[in-house]
């Protein structure tokens, strides 16, 4: 899981920094930009980049809570971590079709599938890294993303301009834990 843990480091540092590889360049412009030309071109792209660097970096941190706490595993866990990353490869690649079409609800739909894939194989990792122990924090953190990326997927089919603002839920996943935690520390009220 050591080995895992250093790979993981790498690919999520370079899918994180592939991410401004679709940025518009400055020679976008014939002459220099005005505010308004530099708003219209970066604008989409930044939004883009902005959702998937936060994204991946709370799942970059979910991952190695994971790996902390459960840190052997078996060949099946290990492979479905490998395919947890490839998610994280692929996600240049939806950020830069979000970024370019981000009002289009084809694309952001396929940008919500992605998101969702990746959210359901964290989840699932957490599921195994769990078994036989009691942990609503990390459960509830685990899962609640899910939850937050199917919706906003269906929300994006719709109006993918409201999708992004569902996405942006998803952050509040450590306060989902914190609630689910909580409510599991309540002792249960006693029958008279």
């Amino acid at each position: 899981m050591r080995r895992l843990e250093m790979l993981s480091n790498t690919i999520f540092g370079v899918a994180m920094t592939l991410l401004a590889y679709d940025l518009p360049k400055a020679s976008s412009f014939a002459a220099a930009p005005r505010w308004t030309d530099l708003l219209n071109v970066y604008a989409q792209p930044v939004i883009a980049l902005a959702i998937s660097f936060v994204v991946a970096g709370l799942f970059w941190f979910s991952h190695h809570r994971r790996l902390a706490v459960a840190p052997e595993a078996g060949r099946g866990v290990v492979f479905l971590n490998l395919f947890f990353l490839l998610s994280i490869i692929i996600l240049p690649v939806t950020n830069g079709l979000y970024g370019a079409y981000r009002l289009d609800s084809v694309v952001a739909v396929i940008y919500g599938l992605h998101l969702t894939l990746f959210a359901s194989l964290n989840a699932l990792l957490w599921l195994l890294a769990l078994r036989g122990r009691r942990d609503p924090y990390s459960l509830a953190t685990a899962l609640f993303p899910v939850f937050v990326f199917v919706l906003a997927t269906g929300v994006a089919a719709v109006s993918p301009k409201a999708a992004q603002l569902v996405w942006c839920l998803a952050f509040l996943s450590p306060l989902a834990g914190w609630v689910a935690g909580r409510a599991s520390a309540k002792p249960s009220p006693r029958s008279p």
